[in-house]
């Protein structure tokens, strides 16, 4: 923490007080000005729209040299490069014509490019297009794209898998601090909602080298909604209700910014009974219960910018123990049940310099978990505090080369009063250091970096030796270096191919260190190994990409080989009624990948048609099947977009085919699951009756209200079906 002070105070020394200004406008190429375009230098996080006669204004610039991009749906995006050292420039822009594709600046990765200059392949969906494909849940929402499945109980809890890596192999990132909730657990959810998330970033393989341990298998990385622009003031209120499980979620946000400072709030409430399967009956106690708060504040001048964000989220979650038992519509939950309260507190600092930025950033996460069995006296009661920091220094640019370096670390507590342990009370501290360069030559990018990071596990002795309940006390050190190397190159104008080379490690966490009882959410005996080392792996990705104004067409492939894969696994015993797990270890190998194609035919621009397919294997080094891999799928969108007359417009329709295919591959303490397909529509656009406007989602997901049962699901061992028929309607007013 103190290098963190001093840093903070050599850089108020630093500061340059330059007050630059950019104004121009921007039109298309038959000089027809163009409203709503985004503009934006991402780089100092400075963003305004083009008005009405397509002008815009950016105000209270550092000096330096920066990059500042145009984007609008249906226009090719640009960026143009531009030096401040004045105090107003003009700068006026003609946009393309590319109604296929609009470019996403990725946050997530290390120098903050758009997805067309990244070095790594990075899925970019924002939160709007999942809601019209009608997800109850973020996480749902998430499980339509490419490489991304879910671990799932009933539809209030899903824990995210990309390309079979599940759990504390997942980091999740959100108001760009780690979420830490007791994810190890298969029953402990996402615990975020949709409301005021703009967008999900994807990194698909191994991050270790920007986030440290945890990240061994990808990255979740959830932008919170952005403030609004200068002078406005914004308000909206969006309602969804869902017909399967008499579901409701209402979200109402207010915002508001001057040249210097911005305000945000944002509050939802969902509630839902249990979910309901195809022959009629409902997966009793599968109802629960959400509550969700957050806040925003931000200051910045052409030297500095600052944001302090909040969140509070409140989960009341039924656990569907008994399968479908006592019918009922109620929203009330029943034992055994779940109450989580979580608390996300994130403070976000940037410092601008003549050719140089620091950017520091604290996060504070506070983590109340509970598990009821029959009574409101906790059997489980977990707290878990989690202080982090985030240091990184852009150096200035040499030539064409552009480094960062930077340190992070965390320290956390787990304490306990419930009945029962799970885990031990323990202290996890960490440290890691980083850098991190990026050099374009011609059609050519090269990125490399490299990272050594340590993690210090410490608990306390608990209970009776011999006994449930007994934990000894661990203290343990892990280390670990990582390094990767990507590389970029233009092989024609429109063929994009990507190589990436990396390493990542997940040290284990404390459930695979010290369990000795029974989990509950599993219904099993689970035994820990204190003697357990580092997860390590080593992953190679390759990213084929053609894009034009009609088509797309892309192929991802990956191998990765993880050293001492940590996996669960029945030892033949039995205690207290319970079969007894081990944590143990093997090398262990996973490779697969995604496809599709994006098809926008000419002369009929209202039709796109997209497709897409994934698939992964994952093989222990004997030859046996790892456990949670999900099943091919095979997904095909047909949509149309429409506008009627002055009264519908930005209208859309679709319809989408999701095949999935059996799962023979299975683990060998896992069922294998059938195949089945899923027929799901769409409708929405935006109404204007009169002075009244509101953008509305009808979906029909399930249509044909088919039973099945994904292979991912905890229910299916009690042959507990997945959701049937859910019909979904959202309406969005701007107040």
């Amino acid at each position: 923490m103190k290098i963190f002070y001093v840093t903070l105070l050599l850089g108020f020394s630093l500061f340059v007080s330059a007050q630059n200004k950019i104004v121009g406008a921007v039109s298309n190429k038959d000089n027809k000005p163009l409203p709503n375009v985004i503009v934006s230098i991402p780089e100092i996080h400075k963003e305004t729209i083009s008005d009405n006669d397509g002008n815009y204004t950016l105000q209270n610039l550092p000096d330096g040299t920066f990059k500042i991009m145009y984007s609008s749906a249906g226009y090719g995006t640009q960026i143009l490069s531009i030096s401040l050292s004045e105090k107003e420039t003009t700068q006026n822009i003609i946009l393309e014509d590319n109604i296929i594709h609009m470019d996403e600046v990725i946050v997530s990765t290390a120098f903050n490019k758009l997805q067309s200059q990244n070095v790594m392949k990075v899925e970019h969906e924002s939160v709007k297009s999942l809601q019209q494909k009608g997800a109850a849940t973020l996480i749902e929402g998430l499980a339509t794209i490419p490489g991304v499945s879910q671990v799932s109980t009933g539809t209030s809890i899903g824990k995210p898998v990309i390309r079979g890596l599940s759990g504390n192999r997942v980091l999740v990132y959100s108001q760009g601090v780690r979420l830490e909730n007791q994810q190890f657990g298969e029953e402990h959810g996402l615990g975020l909602n949709d409301a005021g998330v703009e967008s999900v970033e994807v990194i698909k393989g191994p991050a270790s080298l920007l986030y440290g341990s945890d990240a061994l298998g990808g990255v979740l990385y959830f932008n919170p909604e952005k403030f609004a622009n200068p002078k406005e003031f914004k308000a909206d209120f969006s309602q969804r209700v869902f017909s399967n499980t008499l579901g409701s979620n209402t979200s109402l946000g207010l915002k508001t910014s001057t040249e210097n400072w911005k305000f945000l709030a944002r509050g939802s409430f969902n509630i839902h009974a249990d979910y309901q399967v195809p022959s009629g009956d409902r997966v009793t106690n599968s109802r629960y219960n959400e509550t969700d708060l957050k806040g925003g504040i931000g200051y910045s001048n052409s030297s500095f910018s600052s944001v302090l964000r909040y969140n509070f989220n409140k989960l009341d979650l039924g656990i569907p123990e008994n399968g479908i038992g006592e019918q009922s519509n109620s929203h009330s939950t029943a034992f055994p049940k779940q109450a989580v309260y979580n608390h996300i507190l994130s403070l976000h600092n940037n410092f601008y310099f003549k050719n140089s930025k620091l950017d520091a950033d604290l996060g504070y996460i506070f983590n109340d978990r509970g598990e009821f069995a029959t009574t409101d006296l906790a059997n489980l009661h977990m707290k878990l505090r989690t202080i982090n920091y985030d240091l990184k220094y852009y150096l200035p640019k040499l030539g064409k080369v552009e480094t960062i370096v930077g340190l992070q670390g965390m320290h956390q507590t787990n304490t306990n009063s419930g009945v029962e342990l799970l885990i031990p009370d323990a202290t996890t501290n960490d440290f890691g250091v980083f850098g991190t360069a990026n050099y374009e030559f011609g059609k050519n990018v090269l990125q490399a970096g490299l990272r050594f990071d340590n993690r210090k596990v410490s608990s306390k002795t608990h209970g009776i030796v011999s006994q449930e309940g007994y934990f000894e006390a661990v203290d343990k050190n892990f280390d670990s270096f990582n390094a990767s190397l990507g590389y970029k190159t233009n092989l024609a104008d429109d063929l994009t191919l990507r190589l990436n080379v990396a390493s990542g490690f997940r040290a284990p966490n404390l459930a695979e260190l010290t369990s000795n009882g029974v989990h509950e959410g599993s219904n099993r005996y689970e035994i820990g190994n204190a003697y357990l080392k580092n997860e390590q792996n080593l992953q190679t990705d390759l990213n084929i990409e053609f894009k034009s104004s009609h088509f797309e067409i892309f192929a991802n492939g990956f191998y990765n080989h993880i050293n001492n894969y940590i996996f669960i696994a029945p030892n033949g015993n039995i205690i207290t009624g319970n079969n007894v797990f081990d944590y143990v270890q093997a090398n262990a190998k996973l490779f697969g990948g995604e496809a599709g194609i994006h098809f926008h035919p000419h002369p009929f621009d209202w039709l796109h048609f997209t497709s897409s397919f994934e698939t992964v294997i994952g093989k222990k080094d004997d030859g046996s099947n790892l456990p949670l891999i999900p099943a091919n799928k095979w997904n095909n969108t047909f949509k149309g977009e429409f506008n009627m007359k002055n009264w519908w417009k930005e209208g859309f329709a679709t319809l989408n085919i999701e095949s999935t295919f059996a799962q023979n591959n299975n683990s060998e303490f896992e069922t294998r699951t059938n195949d089945y397909t899923l027929l799901n529509l769409g409708l929405g656009g935006k109404i204007i009756f009169n002075k009244t406007i509101f953008n509305f989602n009808l979906n029909a997901n399930n249509v044909f209200d088919k039973t099945y049962v994904s292979h991912l699901s905890r229910l299916k061992s009690d042959e507990i079906p997945n959701i049937g028929r859910n019909v979904v309607l959202g309406i969005i007013f701007n107040l």
